[in-house]
């Protein structure tokens, strides 16, 4: 999914400090994907709160009517540095990316798309979809991992049946099940459905950060000796130190929520539009690239030194790689902001 320009004002989002071992993070709502703009509810990136583990980015979209809002129409876009994770409640979401490999996410299956050193991609919902709802997700990859090669995968989970209710691991380990995605970092993510009324207690890593969605529902979760209730579309986050969490519904309703975790990342990253780097030069490279590969060649900014437009970690070729010739035009990049953008990082 195509994120708008990032600028430092749009950080200020609401962000309630509650109890010391977990915040409340309320979402914006941000119009993304061109002309026909769907609104997705974020809760990260934000000024407060910029990561949790690796996790950098949450959009939070529907039950929409497509037939009143056109559901996702997101034409080709770039992504550096990063990988991102689809997840649908609702609807179904064609994929096409330029490392060849395309389908259809439906409800209950996850798509991975690792960008690497560079990939761009399309989401469209499908002709059938007549109600879209679901979370997409971002992760950011290390240093050390991203300049690596662009990869794809897909796959269909099993829910497990847990006490109070069950669980469907995406990525990672979680609850004693393992995803076999190839994450490439220790990311991990499930989707957790607690029964009316019901607990659903989950064993946690705790040299992990760790967060919580809530699409539905009525929840109360707790973590050590603290615990706090969810609104929708909030994300609370779990610093590392609690061994399991614990996840309670109302009793009128299940409650869905999203689990994510990973260990705290540990690096300061540049992140603006689909990209995330380690320095405002390499943004401005990576989006002079992007325009120069789509026809949009430019003058170079005026605050970018005349070679950054080169890259040097080995990309032989268009960055951003082939894509077939009869899909919609790609999405051009939004101008620069006019100052440098600087290094974010979480504590």
């Amino acid at each position: 999914m195509t994120n708008p320009e990032i600028d430092p004002a749009e950080y200020e989002c609401a962000h309630v400090e509650c109890a010391e071992a977990i915040d409340i993070i309320t979402a914006r709502e941000v119009p993304l994907g061109g002309l026909r703009a769907m609104t997705v509810r974020r809760t990260l990136p934000q000024r407060k709160r910029s990561l949790i583990g690796p996790w950098c980015f949450v959009d939070h979209f529907g039950p929409d009517d497509v037939a009143a809002t056109g559901g996702m129409q997101v034409a080709r876009h770039p992504h550096t540095g990063l990988a991102t994770v689809t997840l649908l409640f609702h609807g179904e979401i064609e994929h096409i990316d330029s490392t060849g490999f395309s389908n259809v996410v439906r409800p209950g299956e996850v798509n991975l798309m690792i960008a690497g050193s560079g990939i761009s991609h399309s989401e469209f919902s499908s002709d059938t979809t007549e109600r879209l709802h679901g979370v997409q997700l971002w992760y950011a990859l290390p240093d050390a991992l991203r300049s690596g090669m662009a990869e794809s995968q897909h796959f269909v989970p099993t829910w497990a049946e847990v006490p109070g209710g069950r669980v469907l691991i995406y990525l990672g380990r979680i609850a004693g099940q393992v995803s076999p995605v190839e994450t490439r970092v220790a990311a991990h993510a499930a989707e957790v459905v607690v029964d009316p009324g019901q607990t659903v207690e989950i064993a946690l890593d705790p040299e992990d950060e760790h967060g919580v969605l809530l699409d539905s529902g009525e929840l109360s979760l707790s973590a050590g000796d603290h615990e706090q209730t969810l609104g929708t579309d909030e994300l609370a986050y779990l610093p590392p130190g609690a061994p399991a969490l614990r996840l309670t519904a109302g009793a009128e309703a299940p409650v869905r929520a999203i689990l994510v975790g990973g260990r705290p990342f540990g690096e300061s990253i540049v992140m603006w539009w689909n990209f995330i780097g380690r320095s405002h030069d390499e943004i401005v490279a990576f989006r002079r690239a992007w325009q120069a590969e789509i026809g949009r060649d430019e003058a170079p900014a005026q605050d970018a030194p005349a070679d950054a437009g080169a890259l040097d970690d080995g990309v032989d070729g268009p960055r951003f790689g082939d894509f077939p010739d009869d899909q919609p035009d790609p999405i051009p990049a939004p101008p620069l902001p006019r100052v440098r953008i600087k290094p974010r990082r979480q504590s």
